[in-house]
């Protein structure tokens, strides 16, 4: 574990009610701000803190993702965001979440080989999805299929057992892309498709996608490379709402699938994984570039509920360095459709223009996201806007996995317990119901 106190610093605090003091500890990590150490908080001055949504409380010490927001900062364990999506691959950047290191050669073909080996899901797993309507939500349906996994693999949900943890790591990094096609493949009602061995991990994914049994179905590179960036940039974010959820859940000692199927049912929410479908709602409503002041005008008006989606992060207070990425990969894709003209992109172009100069986004650092153009490239290849989230939990399920097993190796883990402030009657006695 890094660490730790600072050269022996602490901060005095005083409870004014009673006069008693306590010396807390101000740890440092490697990098990031200070954090103060206010676990005897409680047993020197009676009092908890009060953080509503955990603003400005740490929740767990982590070597795995580091963000600065306000320099637009992403580290997977020391690496740039932008190197690993420009020069890596989805597999290599898994090892290096999991394990804290790039993988030699023989280690990531290996790795590769032992992911890709695991793909197929067990044959009855496939009548699962029978009990579903068609129509059901594929968050829905992937929450309830992930979940229900820690009834087949019974030889992975052990979690004192280090071996089966892995196994179980593997099994979900291989699986929850082909249970995520199934969910697609069974809202259309055509056959599922198994996955191929001979195929990387995005193309993989695109082959159950959109193969059908009539036709060859052929992968693009330039397609399959954007899918692996995309995979990359969301594969982990630090402490965010469906991190946290695994970890809180895995704190019980509960098994790794059900532990992930918390996560994905954290994901679904609007506020968190539905973004970029968000967005791509959003532009369709603005529906022409002649329009784009209209609607800037009225997200500045504090009492019109419109907001440009896609701007702005709650972490991030400089530009989303996933953004200048998408952007990029944004271009590629449209180029290999034969996409020339595509309206939505020509005004996400010129919105993002207006909003980077405009001096009422500027001076909020309202910059553009990742989700502002992860949604027109999904949209593009085929992908329906209903599916956006299940692609995000697909790239996400690779650092729920390392945080959960950073957070199993972790001595000082104790079950999640958070304390809260008591606004609710004072001590009553029971009045029975004639007398009320």
């Amino acid at each position: 574990m890094h660490d730790k106190a600072n050269a022996g610093a602490t901060a005095t605090v005083t409870n004014s009610q009673t006069g008693q003091s306590v010396e807390l500890p101000i740890l440092s990590g490697s990098m990031g701000p200070q954090v103060m150490d206010i676990r005897k908080l409680y047993s020197g001055l009676g009092v908890f803190t009060f953080d509503p949504g955990y603003m400005a409380t740490g929740s767990c010490e982590s070597k795995i993702t580091f963000i600065d927001g306000d320099e637009g900062v992403l580290l997977y364990r020391g690496y740039p965001i932008q190197q690993l999506a420009e020069k890596s691959d989805f597999l290599e950047v898994s090892y290096l979440l999991l394990y804290g290191e790039l993988p030699t050669e023989a280690q990531k073909a290996k790795f590769v080989r032992d992911v890709t080996y695991h793909t197929m899901v067990h044959e009855q797993i496939t009548y699962f999805f029978r009990g579903f309507r068609r129509d059901a939500h594929p968050m829905a349906v992937l929450c309830g299929v992930v979940g229900a996994m820690s009834a087949f693999y019974h030889d992975s949900t052990d979690i004192n057992d280090e071996r089966q943890r892995m196994v179980a790591s593997f099994r979900l990094i291989a699986k929850v892309p082909t249970l995520a096609a199934m969910a697609y493949k069974y809202s259309l009602g055509q056959p599922f498709i198994h996955p191929r061995n001979d195929l990387t991990y995005a193309e993989n994914f695109l082959h159950m996608m959109f193969a059908v049994p009539a036709e060859e179905y052929v992968v693009s590179p330039v397609l399959s490379r954007a899918i692996d960036r995309l995979f990359i940039l969301h594969a982990d974010h630090e402490q965010n709402a469906s991190t946290s959820t695994v970890r809180l859940a895995g704190s019980s000692g509960a098994n790794p699938f059900a532990c992930i199927s918390a996560g994905i049912a954290s994901l679904w929410g609007p506020a968190h994984g539905g973004a970029n479908e968000a967005v791509l709602r959003m532009l369709e409503e603005i529906g022409s570039v002649d329009r784009i002041p209209e609607f800037i005008k009225r997200a500045k008006d504090k009492d019109d509920s419109f907001r440009l989606m896609g701007f702005g992060h709650r972490v991030y207070k400089n530009y989303d360095p996933r953004a200048t990425v998408m952007r990029e990969t944004c271009h590629e894709v449209l180029d290999e459709l034969g996409i020339k003209d595509e309206p939505l992109l020509e005004l996400a172009m010129e919105l993002e223009r207006i909003a980077l100069e405009d001096e009422y986004f500027v001076d909020r650092k309202l910059y553009p996201n990742v989700d502002f153009y992860s949604g027109i490239i999904l949209k593009a290849m085929g992908f329906p806007a209903h599916l956006f989230t299940v692609m995000f939990a697909v790239a996400r399920t690779v650092g729920w996995i390392a945080q959960w097993n950073e957070m199993m190796n972790d001595p000082t883990q104790k079950i999640g317990r958070p304390r809260q402030l008591y606004t609710g009657a004072g001590p009553r006695d029971y009045v029975p119901v004639e007398q009320r």
